[in-house]
């Protein structure tokens, strides 16, 4: 083994340590934004409004304490490796009880490992927290390549099944033999691809903020009530984001990179259309300061144009999209699909579905070999955020038949 190699599969003790001087620069940025007008009495139905981003803005300036959040991120066990030429960060948050079940947690966009921090304590320690001691996790909380402190990107290519490659290599390294995955919106792509990578070492794959979508001639026949609503709501949803990231999201990094506003706006809308209640400020449903410490590690990091590359990778670069993108709620097509369908993933699988998701159970069965389908009727795309609660309980549940 060369020294290159052996430095690339070694893991490293890693720190969050945000020099003050970026943190100055922040601030100063924020006081000097330059406010845009706005048409006068529309809310939010063009964008975020002026008046909340601002005091929004403000309080990021003057009261968010960035070193606190830091420090909490701190409180974990946090490693880098390189694989396949990607540097990966994560968390690796290990259980009191030795013979726990070892857990890969998979975050979205917009979102990054700091989504699970109110779930590592249930979730590794269950007998401090009310919960049987037989269904603790160690948990593996990478950031995705390409966000966060996984970074720089490695290059072109870096879609779904390589990232799933990279994640089994570092269960592989970690010196975990069999683990469950579970993940949200882009960790929901990973991570079954995880299961299909390794069907012989992942127990099972739990999902939550799932999309699915017709992919052949009849697919949308017969669809219950609910199947219809979740189906016209994909076809409705005003996808501009998804397009400037899968279209050309370098483009999109200038103006994220350089303005600490924008990058709060960009994110932040998707904060409250995709949260529970879609009517209220996103704050009902999400710490202020759980959000703007997810904002502020895309500022820190530099990552508005690497995170978005996923969807480039997923829609721009694939032979499918061309034919499918209408079809897959990205451009509000009627059609019914034009033949692109995965293969069937053969790993349990469970699926919850919250009352903000739009997942259509036939299509999800179509793809995955689903044994467990929860709709709780509450509860938005970020759950581990806010139903912190609702997640553990069904992430246990689903693995108490597996383990």
């Amino acid at each position: 083994m060369t020294d290159t190699e052996q430095y690339q599969q070694e893991i490293r003790p890693f720190r969050v340590e945000v020099p003050q001087a970026q943190l100055s620069d922040l601030a100063q940025r924020l006081a000097d934004t330059r406010w845009p007008d706005e048409v006068p009495g529309v809310g939010w139905s063009r964008g975020v409004p002026v008046g909340y981003l601002r005091e929004l803005a403000e309080y990021w300036r003057t009261a968010y304490d960035w070193r606190s959040h830091e420090a909490e991120l701190n409180g974990h066990p946090q490693f880098t490796t390189v694989v396949d030429g990607q540097n990966l960060h994560f968390l690796h948050v290990r259980s009191p009880e030795a013979d726990a079940t070892p857990l890969l947690l998979l975050h979205g966009w917009p979102g990054a490992v700091t989504d699970f921090l109110d779930v590592v304590g249930p979730l590794t320690d269950p007998r401090a927290h009310g919960g049987d001691p037989a269904e603790a996790f160690h948990l593996v909380v990478p950031s995705l390549p390409g966000f966060g402190f996984s970074t720089p990107l490695a290059g072109p290519g870096m879609g779904v099944a390589r990232m799933a490659g990279v994640l089994v290599e570092l269960m592989s390294r970690l010196g975990y033999g069999r683990y469950g995955v579970q993940g949200y919106d882009t960790g929901s792509w990973v991570a079954p691809e995880v299961g299909k990578q390794a069907p012989d070492r992942v127990v099972g794959v739990h999902l939550n903020a799932m999309v699915t979508f017709p992919v052949a001639e009849g697919d949308t026949e017969g669809l219950t009530a609910v199947e219809e609503e979740r189906w016209q709501s994909m076809q409705d949803y005003n996808d501009g984001y998804l397009q400037c990231n899968a279209k050309r999201p370098q483009t999109v990094a200038y103006g994220l990179n350089d303005s600490p506003v924008g990058q709060l706006a960009w994110m932040v809308e998707k904060f409250k259309e995709l949260s529970e209640p879609e009517e209220a400020l996103p704050e009902a449903a999400l710490d202020r300061d759980r959000m703007l410490t997810c904002v502020s590690l895309y500022w820190l990091t530099g990552t508005a144009g690497s995170a978005a590359q996923i969807y480039y990778e997923e829609i721009s670069a694939n032979t499918w999209a061309d034919d499918s993108a209408g079809d897959r709620g990205g451009s509000g097509g009627e059609g019914e699909g034009q033949g692109w369908a995965p293969e069937r993933g053969t790993v349990p699988t469970g699926v919850l579905v919250a009352a903000r998701d739009v997942t259509v159970r036939r299509w999800a069965e179509r793809d995955h070999n689903v044994v467990r389908w929860t709709e709780p009727g509450r509860g938005g795309h970020f759950l581990s955020m806010e139903e912190p609660e609702l997640l553990v309980g069904d992430v246990r549940a689903f693995f108490r038949e597996l383990v």
